[in-house]
């Protein structure tokens, strides 16, 4: 379950995202904030995994708001002014939503947070994984193919198959990306998106919504998914001087 709050000083649009929301049963909400420092008691007390925020509101805009959170839940703005948009993405914004609001343009949304929210779950739930052998056999070309876990650079997947990505090599096997996400240790590995995981050690540069990785010998940009953008940042930060 996803526990949501929303922030926004009318109760009439308080009212209609309440409203779009109990077309979710995934999303529990839990609390609704008539400014943001109603707000910033409710995540002191409570975990919450999503906030839907109006902008302009008065003593404290939502941009100021978010921008002075040190962990944010994910977030989504909730205007009538399209304007601050780029502001709204500058501060890793999931979503950016114009009132009037239709009903699929926020239930669109929704979906793509819950798959954030998830994924944020499950990285702090889940266990670093050390101490194994280092590698894996996968089934390819009839055989059975030893590939080192320190040699990937990045998998990506393709329907049915996934490819695994070697410095100067690829190992082509009937996968699922799920399947093989959940047997890499999770200390070396990220999903960036629904189609790559890369190896975190063969990333050679971060920025907006691409990273590089160097493959045979040049730079291959790989794109980073809007769901996954946010982890992989935290996760480089951690490395940052």
């Amino acid at each position: 379950m996803i526990n949501a709050i929303i922030v926004d000083d009318e109760p009439l649009a308080q009212d209609i995202l309440e409203t779009y929301l109990e077309k979710m049963p995934e999303i529990d909400l839990i609390a609704k904030c008539d400014n943001a420092f109603e707000a910033n008691e409710v995540l002191k007390k409570e975990d919450v995994d999503l906030m839907f925020l109006d902008i302009n509101m008065p003593q404290l805009t939502g941009t100021d708001f978010l921008r002075g959170l040190t962990d944010p839940p994910v977030t989504i703005f909730t205007t009538a002014y399209p304007n601050y948009a780029l502001d709204g993405f500058e501060l890793n914004a999931l979503d950016y939503l114009v009132k009037p609001i239709s009903t699929d343009r926020f239930l669109q949304a929704c979906n793509r947070a819950i798959e954030q929210a998830e994924l944020k779950q499950k990285a702090k739930a889940m266990p670093v994984q050390d101490g194994g052998p280092g590698y894996f056999f996968v089934k390819a070309d009839k055989k059975l193919v030893r590939v080192n876990l320190e040699d990937i650079v990045y998998i990506e997947g393709l329907k049915d198959y996934v490819i695994i990505r070697l410095p100067n090599d690829r190992v082509i096997t009937l996968q699922t990306m799920k399947s093989l996400e959940d047997k890499l240790p999770t200390a070396d590995f990220q999903r960036i998106h629904r189609s790559y995981i890369v190896n975190l050690q063969r990333i050679e540069a971060l920025q907006g919504n691409m990273v590089e990785v160097m493959e045979k010998g040049k730079v291959t940009t790989l794109p980073v998914g809007k769901s996954y953008r946010e982890i992989l940042a935290e996760r480089i930060d951690k490395l940052k001087l």
